[in-house]
């Protein structure tokens, strides 16, 4: 009578068959060095059909050429010896699925190495991973992002600044920065509402997107307060910037509930006066600067 311990550890004749074509995973067998498929699970025949003895990379990935991620020199040491399970993630070439792979290399009864490799489906794990980072950058992108404008909000903007500051103080660049504020903003909230004064700070956001360059970090500080750090420019070119601002913001006739609404704005400009100084105290001129052209009058430009 076979002991307990026999039954417990050996399976009937074809039992390892039947139970690898039962589970729910792919489990495959290519010879290392000529590909060959040797066997194929009934859950990976339902997929890629009947290997026929064709290459592995012709019926697992619709290849035809050799995978240039194939693990077999991960499945072996340098003697050729087979190591331990290599464990990955991929998306197949051919149904554009994604698999954890449990990749090892073994004898085959006849004597030749092989890889044997167990494929779990984790489509549905990956897309909610990627969901949940996608939902991450929104929430990080929001936290940056002055909803109304698109600009950086005060945080997000004086963080680039400080890189850029930081950049520019190790290639010896010059920095400058425009300070602008809306003239007489409270009485366009006053008169005609704050959806109307909101429609008015997103026509002021375009404007600053349209006229600044990419590199150069912009925001709405607060209010109705915004701010361009510029790397590598000169007084005279954030000058140049400003104005054409200040011209681009007077000109333009927005529409908001039948009312036609106009706005101007108050600039100042400075440029850094020392190597030590920071975003904070190169905006504190800039500021003052912008005061003085409140003070003159506004809808102009005054540089620090």
């Amino acid at each position: 009578m076979p002991s307990t311990e026999n039954q417990a550890t050996h399976l009937p004749p074809g039992a390892a068959e039947q139970l690898l074509d039962n589970m729910d995973v792919l489990v495959y067998v290519a010879d290392m060095e000529t590909h060959e498929l040797l066997y194929v699970n009934e859950y990976g025949r339902a997929i890629w059909g009947e290997p026929r003895g064709r290459h592995c990379w012709e019926v697992l990935q619709n290849r035809t050429s050799p995978c240039p991620f194939c693990t077999n020199d991960q499945l072996v040491d340098d003697r050729g010896i087979p190591s331990g399970p290599h464990v990955w993630e991929f998306r197949n070439e051919s149904n554009h699925r994604w698999y954890q792979c449990r990749d090892r290399a073994m004898r085959w009864p006849d004597g030749r190495l092989v890889r044997m490799e167990v494929a779990t489906d984790i489509t549905e794990r990956k897309a909610a991973e990627e969901a949940a980072e996608e939902a991450r950058r929104r929430a990080d992108s929001l936290a940056r992002e002055d909803v109304l404008t698109g600009l950086n909000n005060r945080r997000a903007f004086l963080e680039r600044a400080d890189l850029l500051l930081a950049a520019a103080r190790r290639h010896q660049q010059p920095v400058a920065a425009i300070l602008l504020d809306l003239d007489w903003f409270k009485h366009i909230n006053d008169q005609y509402g704050h959806g109307a004064g909101d429609v008015v700070l997103q026509a002021v956001g375009e404007v600053i997107r349209s006229e600044g360059r990419q590199t150069d970090p912009s925001g709405r500080l607060g209010g109705e307060e915004f701010a361009i750090v510029m790397a590598d420019a000169s007084v005279d070119q954030a000058r140049t910037l400003a104005e054409r601002l200040r011209r681009r913001l007077a000109a333009l006739a927005i529409e908001s509930d039948g009312a036609c609404l106009s706005v101007t704005a108050s600039f100042g400009v400075a440029t850094l006066s020392d190597p030590t100084e920071t975003i904070s105290t190169l905006l504190g001129r800039a500021d003052q600067a912008m005061y003085r052209a409140k003070l003159a009058g506004r809808n102009r430009v005054e540089v620090a």
